[in-house]
């Protein structure tokens, strides 16, 4: 089963408001879906994206791929950026300890 990040259509005719969810990228974009991870509201003005943060990150890391208009949207909310310094951090402290103190 393939699981996509993507968004759900809700709201009325000419305001959309779309629900960030988790489906199986077989499933119609506003059918089942698995969790919902947060909402965006294009009219929103500032506050317009709303995510669970740990869930979203939880998502990734089990393999969910977030669509082309999700992934930016993570990109503004500042989530993928958070993410990428999280495992770059982790990476440069991973080779830290690899190399003995001696040898720097």
């Amino acid at each position: 089963m393939a699981v996509k990040i993507r968004l759900r259509r809700e709201g009325r005719k000419k305001t959309p408001m779309y629900r960030i969810v988790v489906a199986d990228s077989k499933a119609p974009r506003d059918g089942r879906f698995i969790e919902i991870l947060g909402q965006y509201q294009p009219r929103g003005g500032e506050n317009a994206i709303a995510l669970k943060a740990d869930r979203v990150n939880h998502w990734l890391n089990v393999g969910a791929l977030p669509t082309d208009t999700v992934r930016s949207l993570l990109r503004r909310a500042g989530i993928l950026k958070a993410r990428h310094e999280a495992r770059l951090a982790a990476k440069l402290q991973a080779a830290a300890v690899a190399l003995p103190s001696g040898e720097a």
